[in-house]
């Protein structure tokens, strides 16, 4: 089954001319607030004044469309989207869009952070369907739950050759009532469709000559000017760069260690990170990483903090262990709770436009600066009167630029004649008067709630970060909100919440909970040698087997069985703007077996590779993440026991001397001699 067959229903539903004014319209609007008020999600809550009368996903909304016979209108997306704010303005907040939808929908939305495996599966139809994805997601589907109809944004009225909704929603309906019968049979394709490529047996062992492959299509892939990954819009994908990086140790392939050095390096001197209060936004729309898309997503400074400490760690060059400390800054001061526990994201928008808070004029930082030095810091930072930062938003103000950099410190500073102590010392009293001058403005709304998944890669990277840096700042915050997640996102049978916010826990915990959470704890463990967490770790990982594997074929399912009711229960491996589930679960697997002595993981780890070789295969670079936990297997790991006191300065040392080195395919255990209990405990 192609897109192009999907797309026949989009011609079908097209070649029917839907015209009609609000005169037509003859349904009244619900007296009452929609149903959202009482969601927690930041991004439902935006929907709660639309005159949609949107339903939170769940049993109340499909038996509705049930009884009056209507389909879903489903809509996903996320509280800093700029695209879903865009539409929700134009289509969500319009009398005339909310009449149809209430007179022919039954609306539903979903926080894609909150129900990723609802997101997953529906973004896979559209990708089938579209051949792209993206969000705001947009699904017409029948109250089965079986979708006919995909796409991503739609303005209200026709855009070049993009219909609007003032079409769309007529025709839908007219095929919904009067042509069932082909709708019928769509569905039944689409269902099967999803059927297929959801269902994975055992296609054999991965071969190791995947990894040369792998390596290959990166080279074919790399920009060598300016570093990543093709062309616009670029994303920072840094499990792609860690992967190189064992690559790189494993093979001594310069080539590898290379692109991931440009790439880095072009990334921070780039206006994709936020050379005033630190941290990556989400991804560059040129291909120089100059003018960024300004959202900043939490799992992204995770990630990117442990590509720059792994980088550290083979190059020992310090523009990699400063980056990091930068990202940790900017979490530690913006993105961090008073539990303890990690915040989601940060708008791109604030007053209503895209940028806005992050964007200057040269007028702003000379009246901030003074005429000298603001002179000199639009010179370093590519600031010019006319701006550089073009917008599609009406009323735009001209001369906004994203603030970037040409070349590193030391060549900026041969270029301008002076020390690079001297220029580092210039550059940081003008970032410190312009931060402090950027506090003042608007701030992007802040999306504030904990999520488990998310809350674990950060936790793995402050912990790493920790022992790179040589830094217990990290650590106790590592510790801080590893203890919080604990504590408040378990329920009394130790399975995971995905979600916390308002005091208050919630929603089952997908796979990505488990395993990314477990990943922390394994860091927690490596940082401190505390049996604590490698208990914790176990714990985890027992849940995890006993909720989400496939007993049949093997591998780990995104839901649990007892998750939501969906047409096809989803299992990949693919990574996305994250790294996959199984992939992670994959390399916490080969860790926990060396550490524990349960060599069951190591079978379990094994499974995983066979499941997805047959995919693997076909497009080694989407696997990434699954690679480096094959690199890791492959590569005779070590198993380094220290048997030692804790704390004595002799222990100290010894680990200290093992830790100096990067061998990224070891594990570390410590064992007290004068502990009488066992290192582990499983209950």
């Amino acid at each position: 089954m192609t897109k192009h067959s999907f797309n026949l229903l989009l011609l079908l539903l097209l070649s029917v001319n839907h015209t009609y004014s609000k005169e037509t319209l003859t349904v009244n609007q619900p007296a009452h607030k929609n149903h959202l008020s009482g969601s927690l999600s930041p991004y439902l809550l935006q929907h709660v004044d639309n005159p949609v009368d949107w339903y939170p996903w769940g049993e109340e909304a499909f038996n509705r469309a049930q009884e009056l016979d209507r389909p879903i209108f489903l809509s996903i997306g996320y509280s800093t989207c700029h695209w879903c704010h865009v539409m929700e303005h134009e289509s969500f907040e319009d009398s005339t869009i909310a009449q149809l939808l209430n007179q022919y929908f039954v609306s539903i939305k979903v926080d894609r952070e909150e129900l990723p495996e609802v997101d997953h599966l529906y973004m896979t139809v559209c990708q089938a369907m579209t051949g792209s994805g993206g969000w705001p997601l947009t699904i017409v589907m029948t109250p089965d739950k079986e979708p006919f109809f995909a796409g991503t944004y739609f303005p209200r009225e026709r855009l070049g050759n993009r219909p609007g909704l003032l079409e769309l929603l007529p025709a839908l309906a007219d095929i919904w009532q009067n042509r069932r019968t082909e709708l019928t049979q769509t569905t039944e394709r689409i269902t099967d469709f999803l059927r297929q490529i959801e269902t994975r047996e055992n296609a054999g062992a991965l071969n190791q000559d995947i990894l040369e492959r792998a390596f290959q299509e990166y080279q074919k892939r790399f920009d060598p000017e300016n570093g990543g990954f093709g062309g616009a819009p670029k994303f920072p994908t840094p499990h792609h760069l860690i992967f190189l990086l064992r690559y790189y140790y494993s093979t001594q392939q310069e080539t590898a260690l290379k692109i991931v050095e440009t790439t880095l390096k072009k990334m921070r001197l780039g206006g994709i990170f936020d050379h005033i209060g630190y941290g990556f936004h989400r991804y560059s729309t040129d291909e120089k990483w100059r003018v960024p898309h300004f959202e900043k997503m939490l799992y992204d400074q995770a990630l990117l903090a442990l590509a720059y400490l792994e980088a550290y760690q083979v190059t020992r060059k310090e523009f990699y262990a400063h980056t990091a400390r930068e990202i940790f800054t900017y979490v530690l001061r913006d993105m961090t709770s008073q539990e303890g526990g990690f915040y989601s994201a940060e708008d791109a928008d604030s007053e209503g436009v895209e940028g806005k808070f992050y964007l200057w004029t040269e007028a702003q930082i000379v009246a901030v600066l003074g005429p000298e030095a603001g002179a000199r810091f639009s010179t370093i930072f590519n600031v010019n009167p006319t701006g550089n930062f073009h917008s599609h938003e009406p009323n735009h103000e001209e001369g906004l630029n994203p603030l970037y950099l040409n070349s590193d410190i030391s060549t900026l500073a041969r270029q301008q004649e002076t020390t690079v102590e001297e220029l580092d010392h210039f550059i940081e009293s003008c970032r410190s008067k312009l931060f402090n001058e950027r506090k003042k403005r608007v701030h992007p709304f802040k999306d504030d709630k904990i999520l488990t998944d998310w809350n674990g890669l950060m936790v793995a990277a402050l912990a790493k970060g920790a022992v790179v840096l040589e830094d217990s700042t990290y650590l106790i915050a590592a510790q801080r909100a590893a203890d919080f997640l604990w504590t408040n996102l378990r329920d009394t049978q130790g399975k995971l919440y995905k979600r916390y916010r308002n005091g208050k826990a919630g929603l089952p915990g997908h796979l990505d909970d488990y395993t990314f959470l477990t990943w922390g704890f394994l860091e927690l463990y490596d940082a401190t040698l505390e049996p604590l967490y490698l208990d914790r770790a176990l714990k985890l990982q027992e849940q995890t087997f006993s909720t989400f594997w496939d007993e049949v074929n093997g591998g780990f399912f995104l839901g649990s069985a007892l998750g939501e009711d969906l047409p096809v229960r989803s299992k990949t491996a693919y990574d996305g703007a994250l790294p996959s589930g199984n992939s992670i679960a994959a390399m916490n697997l080969q860790r926990l077996a060396r550490l524990s002595g349960q060599n069951q993981w190591l079978t379990l780890s094994e499974k995983i590779g066979s499941v997805f070789s047959g995919e693997v295969e076909r497009n080694p670079t989407a696997f990434a993440s699954l690679l480096t936990a094959s690199l890791f297997a492959w590569n005779d790991p070590r198993e380094v026991v220290i048997v030692g006191v804790p704390h004595q300065k002799d222990t100290h040392t010894l680990i200290n001397s093992i830790r100096s080195t990067y061998t990224p395919h070891k594990v570390l255990l410590l064992l007290n001699p004068t502990d009488s209990e066992p290192l582990v405990t499983v209950a």
